[in-house]
This record gives C-alpha cells, structure tokens and sequence, in this order.
C-alpha cells in the first residue's frame, strides 16, 4: 500500500520536520527575495558548514555549531550591507567567500567525515529525537513571530527607509529577522542540506510569485508550494530511493515550471478568447 511509508517512525519524523521545515523556509523565503537578498541562504548555509566542523572539532552538537556560526554570519551581512547599502549584494558574496573557506579548512580536521558530509544534501530520514525536537521549537518560535511581526516585515521587505517614517523598530525587527534567517537555515542544512537549503528557500517563492497577486497570497501558495514538493519529494525518493533532499528541490522546481506553463497556457487562452471577441465585434 502506498501509506505503508507511514508505519515506519524514521519517516514519520522525516514527514513531521519536512512539513514543519516547508511551513517556515518560505515565510522567511518571502521577506529574503522582497529584500533582494535571495542568495543569502547560499551564503548562511555554506557558513553553517564551518559551524559544523567547529561543532564536530569540539566534540558538540553539529547543530548547535552551525546555528552560532549562521547568527554570526548573518549579523556580518547585515553590518557590511549597511556600510555598502548601494551594492548589498557584496555582503552576500563576501560572507559566502569566508563561510566556504572556513568549511574547506576545517573540515579538514573533522575526525568523522561521513557526519559532515551528511550535512552536504541532508539526511532528513536520519535525524535524531533532539533534532526533532528543536525543529519543532524552531517552527514555532519563526512562525510566532512571523505573524505578530506580519506588517513590520511587510513594510521592512518593500521599504526600509519608508518603515522607519511610519514609526517600525527597522533595526529591532532586522535583528529578530536576522536571527531568525540564521536558525532556520542552520536547522534545514541538516534535513535537507547545506547545499540546497537556498533552493527551498526562494523556488516556492518564485513559484508563488507566478500565481499570487498580493504580498498575503504570495505568503500563501509559498507554503503551499513547499509543502507539497516536501511530500511528493519525501514519497518519490522512499520508492525510487534517492537522496530526499535534492528530490524535494527537484520536485519543487518542477511545480515552478508547471506554474509557468500553466500561466503561459492561460494568457494564450485569453488572447484567443481576446481575438474572437474582435472578430464578433467587426
């Protein structure tokens, strides 16, 4: 049976943390492309790598390595692209440059290479009751504060300068945001790996950005969107056994050309229907 997937507890977790995971990446996708900055999570993710090789060093939780190495990193982008506001996109690079370097040094001296290559292109049917657990934490911390923060990211996203006018904290909420983007990116290098986390992160957003009309609905079809890769990914790579990560990416990749040939569909619908009209009409 098709379910039978179900009955094993290694994939219900996996289902449990891709679900949670599909519900909070693309909360912060959302506000990260409105802000420009769409390849941050290339540059957090590489970072967490040299968090997971401190971690693995120092005998701690890899996890708990990456995510102080992805606050750092993302506190850095944010200070460089302040000093530099007209080519922002420079904090990015720089950071991604530092962040890859470190990665290539240290894990040099990671004892265990099998762990640290586990965090490349996740190992979402592998993580432990902790880990779980923390992404359970997380889900509810990012999306607690995604929806009482809802209107100051809003503004936040579209307008920093106009944020500030109308009376938002810009540097309270750019901090919690920051904090935030750093957690999320540093818990789904884990799951669904440090390589393709940025993928998930802006694919459905993209996706969404093709159906919606409105902030709200881009919201919306974003999780929509990522949640179902998660489960088509999740159920294609049990059977056909492949990596779960980089078939979630797939999968949601592919909903973003079928959103686009949907879209192409009907606008050549419409100048049809278009056309017709005109020839009634003469």
């Amino acid at each position: 049976m098709t379910f039978d997937i179900l009955q094993y507890g290694f994939m219900q977790r996996a289902f449990l943390v891709g679900i949670l995971l599909a519900v909070i990446i693309p909360c912060i996708g959302v506000i990260v492309v409105f802000k420009r900055l769409s390849l941050i999570g290339d540059a957090l993710s590489h970072t967490s790598l040299a968090g997971v090789a401190i971690g693995l060093i120092l005998g701690i939780n890899p996890i708990v390595g990456a995510m102080a190495a992805c606050i750092f990193a993302a506190f850095g982008i944010e200070a460089i692209r302040k000093k530099i506001p007209r080519y922002s996109e420079l904090s990015i690079a720089i950071v991604l440059s530092v962040g890859i370097g470190l990665a290539g040094v240290l894990s040099g001296f990671v004892k265990n290479a099998a762990t640290f290559n586990s965090f490349l292109f996740g190992s979402i049917v592998a993580i432990s009751d902790f880990e779980t657990g923390l992404v359970v934490g997380i889900s509810v911390l990012v999306l607690l504060s995604f929806i009482l923060l809802y209107k100051e990211l809003f503004y936040i996203a579209f307008d920093e300068q106009a944020a500030a006018l109308s009376g938002v904290p810009v540097r309270l909420v750019n901090t919690i945001f920051t904090i935030l983007t750093a957690i999320t990116v540093s818990v789904a290098s884990r799951t669904v790996g440090a390589l393709i986390v940025s993928s998930l992160m802006v694919v459905p957003v993209a996706t969404a950005m093709v159906m919606a009309r409105s902030y709200k609905q881009t919201v919306i079809w974003s999780v929509v969107c990522a949640v179902t890769a998660t489960l088509i990914g999740l159920f294609i790579s049990y059977y056909a056994q492949l990596k779960p990560g980089g078939t979630i990416v797939l999968t949601a990749v592919a909903l973003f050309l079928l959103a686009l040939l949907v879209k192409w569909l009907r606008q050549l619908l419409r100048a049809a229907r278009m056309k017709g009209a005109e020839n009634e009409s003469t």
